[in-house]
């Protein structure tokens, strides 16, 4: 199973990418093989605030429809609507086009709190 060395996870199974005070968010290779096809990501408010923790948004797969949830307090400063049409992006490449969203931090120090790959590794060999 891929898990890049460079991002942080949440025990949600959500990837963190950060860039200074923004991180980029999607879910991880392991949550999207669990869901099976994608089929429908509704794409959070952009400008929104959204608190760690807190559900954001839904992917909806032919299995069920999932929570995501917020790793990290912030504001919403992009979607990628590349997933209004290719949901299926969040399977085939769920690293890259396939992110959902870019959060602007209210506290940096959240990252703090997530999961190192090899920490992420542990949790998903369980």
């Amino acid at each position: 199973m891929n898990i890049p060395a460079e991002l942080r996870y949440s025990s949600d199974h959500e990837w963190i990418r950060q860039d200074g005070n923004t991180v980029t968010i999607g879910i991880t290779e392991f949550a999207q093989d669990s869901l099976g096809d994608v089929v429908f990501v509704e794409a959070p408010e952009a400008t929104s605030v959204v608190a760690a923790g807190d559900s954001f948004t839904e992917v909806e797969s032919t299995k069920s429809v999932s929570d995501i949830y917020a790793p990290v307090s912030g504001t919403i400063v992009a979607i990628n609507e590349k997933l209004d049409d290719t949901p299926e992006l969040v399977n085939s490449d769920p690293y890259g086009d396939g992110w959902l969203c870019s959060i602007e931090m209210s506290d940096p120090s959240q990252l703090d709190g997530l999961m190192d790959a090899d920490s992420y590794r542990a949790l998903t060999e369980g």
